[in-house]
């Protein structure tokens, strides 16, 4: 957007509270993920969410959102935050670097991706926790307690929503995330999403599982992208009614012709995360799924795409000296001791990693028909008085149908990790 323009300047001033607080005299585009959702629903877009394991992830997707003028999410998984090169204490600091640097202009949201719950304490921890978060400007939080049986997850999931600040953004999830198998129910999203209502608690986004996996498809094991769009449309539906609309996860290693359709589908928000960092490790890519291509058992490196091959060399050998597989999801692991090394390539490569992530983020603002979704999100923020963004909905259901009794029961909960 044109900094100058009269609606980016009104939308600098209806930021949320904390965007205010800590940037209140910078020109960054940082609103509430509540303006980025509802203006996809006006435009009938998805809104791509960028999982920023290294910062330069930040750098290639705001210069993509500002040359597609398109609002876009930049985000990063609780558990992201203990082993990638970006943490939630230096995303918004590189946020304000990167939009500095081009001028400002991009519209973003930083989202905090799979805040995992799987216990009454992770809920109290979360309290101090978050608050630390959202102190430092982040404007939507994703509460993944679906770890648990479907009444815990919506306990947990109730307490913790209920406390976070209204007019910033909300995804909850039920069923985990863990590639083709079990799906989430009909049954189980109508319960959830249901009962967080009846108890005034209004999300953006339902996360589910429905065939997508975090993660490099591989198939020589038989692995293969299966995204159940017909599960996926009669959730959609259920959950219409209290303004939810679908997250989808583990975009990476999907046909960006399927992409493209997902709109057809409830889907307003795509997470793209191992995408982006099998371009600046510059592992060898399908070109139109950015599934990584593993030959003889390994991932192979391209010489002239990502980071140099002497770096990558090192990061194999550190990845073989903890005994990981030279094609497993772990590499991901490398991505903080790695952070700096990176960043002190020479300028060339550093080039090609971000003008080849950009080229990505824009094919997907593209296939998500969301170029000029910023416009909308000004349009949406200029229509109310203040920075407030809570969103207008009305409770629709008793809390006293929303018991451990009635909840749809446990859906083979198997007690491991899919959070990213």
């Amino acid at each position: 957007m044109d900094v100058n323009s009269k609606s980016y300047q009104e939308l600098l001033k209806k930021r949320p509270l904390n965007v205010q607080a800590r940037f209140g005299n910078e020109a960054m585009g940082l609103v509430s993920g509540r303006d980025i959702v509802a203006a996809a629903k006006e435009v009938d877009s998805i809104v791509l969410a960028a999982n920023a394991r290294h910062p330069l992830v930040i750098k290639a997707v705001l210069q993509a959102a500002k040359k597609k003028n398109a609002a876009v999410l930049i985000e990063l998984a609780k558990s992201e935050s203990t082993y990638c090169g970006s943490n939630y204490e230096n995303i918004p600091d590189y946020a304000l670097k990167y939009s500095t640097e081009m001028g400002h202009g991009a519209v973003f949201g930083l989202h905090v991706d799979h805040y995992a719950i799987k216990s009454q304490e992770d809920v109290l921890k979360g309290v101090g926790h978050l608050s630390s978060i959202l102190v430092n400007g982040f404007t939507s939080v994703a509460i993944d307690a679906s770890h648990l049986d479907d009444y815990d997850n919506f306990v947990a999931t109730r307490s913790l929503g209920g406390w976070l600040p209204s007019e910033l953004g909300l995804e909850v999830e039920v069923g985990e995330i863990k590639g083709p198998g079990e799906l989430s129910t009909v049954e189980e999203a109508a319960y959830f999403i249901g009962g967080l209502n009846a108890w005034g608690i209004f999300p953006d986004y339902l996360a589910i599982s429905n065939g997508s996996l975090h993660g490099t498809y591989d198939p020589t094991v038989g692995q293969m992208e299966g995204i159940d769009l017909k599960r996926t449309r009669e959730i959609a539906d259920v959950i219409d009614p209290y303004g939810v609309t679908i997250a989808q996860h583990g975009i990476s290693g999907t046909p960006l012709d399927k992409v493209s359709t997902f709109r057809k589908y409830g889907i307003r928000k795509g997470n793209v995360a191992t995408l982006f960092q099998n371009v600046y490790f510059g592992i060898k890519m399908d070109p139109e799924t950015g599934n990584a291509i593993t030959e003889g058992g390994t991932y192979t490196k391209e010489a002239d795409r990502g980071i140099s091959t002497k770096l990558w060399n090192e990061m194999v050998a550190a990845a073989d000296g903890k005994g990981m597989s030279r094609k497993s999801g772990d590499y991901k692991k490398l991505n903080l001791p790695f952070r700096d090394r990176i960043f002190a390539e020479p300028q060339p490569i550093i080039d090609r990693i971000v003008d080849e992530m950009q080229h990505w983020a824009e094919r997907f603002i593209v296939a998500f028909g969301a170029e000029g979704s910023a416009d909308a999100v000004a349009e949406v923020m200029s229509k109310r008085p203040d920075h407030n963004a809570s969103p207008d909905r009305k409770v629709m259901g008793n809390r006293a149908d929303y018991t451990a009794k009635n909840a749809p029961g446990k859906y083979g909960r198997d007690g491991k990790n899919y959070d990213d």
